[in-house]
């Protein structure tokens, strides 16, 4: 195992946990103890973890900027027209009245503009989608509950039996780092952690990515191809990710971006 797979695995298995026994991670990595020693020392340096005695914990003080997950406000920028139109088709596949999960993304947030006049329950671990709909529109909107990460506009709960246990919806949004044969990817431990808890309170899962998602980036599998109901894209996808998307059994679904820019201007 490479040390940036290593030092993922090991973020991960921290989350939400006091102590993690150094005797754990050895079996997690495969790494010898030498090795796990200078990563762990690496990783303590970079204040993300405290080893204490026969493990290592969440340092004392964590702040949001620990996140690997890029801001919400670069991320936004990018390819804004291909995120409109892919939010305009994902909006459409959800009725007034349903149940669903609207997973913290700036793909997943080009939905609000489409979402403020329908009716629906909607759960998001997203500041900025809950507090646009909140003010904009008359959707019910539930919160998880935990600590917002400013930079990323996400709120995420250390604790596995949270509020969301108790919740169903028909359908999740969400959107990813990358899209690759392995499934659906992530860049960051906690981001990664928080999708797959959303993702068991429901069946149907509808990803929004954009053309340039299928290039191989982040280093955490939050799910198979196999979990994805639906993938929604834009009219420049290459030949290669399409093929790969349809040979999986995926509904693919595009969004054309000329239309839509037209119908906005």
């Amino acid at each position: 195992m490479r040390e940036t797979d290593r030092r993922s695995a090991i973020l991960e298995a921290m989350a939400g946990r006091p102590v993690v026994p150094v005797r754990e991670l050895v079996g997690l990595t495969g790494a010898s103890s030498a090795t796990l020693r200078r990563d762990l020392a690496k990783l303590e340096e970079e204040g993300l973890v405290r080893r204490v005695h026969g493990g290592i914990s969440a340092p004392a003080t964590t702040f949001p900027a620990t996140l690997g997950a890029p801001t919400f406000s670069s991320q936004r920028i990018k390819n804004a027209d291909k995120k409109r139109a892919i939010a305009a088709l994902a909006c459409g596949l959800v009725e007034d009245g349903e149940s669903i999960i609207i997973n913290a993304g700036t793909t997943t947030f080009a939905m609000v503009d489409f979402l403020r006049e329908r009716r629906l329950n909607i759960l998001t671990n997203s500041f900025p989608i809950a507090e646009a709909l909140i003010r904009g529109s008359d959707n019910r909107i539930t919160l998880p509950g935990g600590e917002v990460y400013r930079e990323q506009g996400i709120i995420l709960s250390p604790f596995e039996d949270d509020a969301i246990q108790n919740l169903h919806a028909t359908t999740m949004f969400m959107s990813a780092a990358a899209i690759t044969p392995l499934g659906v990817v992530e860049a960051d431990p906690l981001v990664a952690r928080a999708e797959a808890k959303l993702l068991s309170r429901t069946e149907r899962l509808i990803v929004l990515a954009d053309s340039t998602k299928f290039e191989p980036r982040g280093s955490l599998v939050v799910c198979p191809l196999a979990r994805v109901t639906t993938l929604v894209t834009d009219d420049q996808i290459s030949e290669a990710a399409l093929a790969m998307m349809e040979n999986a059994g995926l509904d693919v679904r595009i969004a054309p971006i000329a239309k839509e820019i037209a119908s906005a201007a």
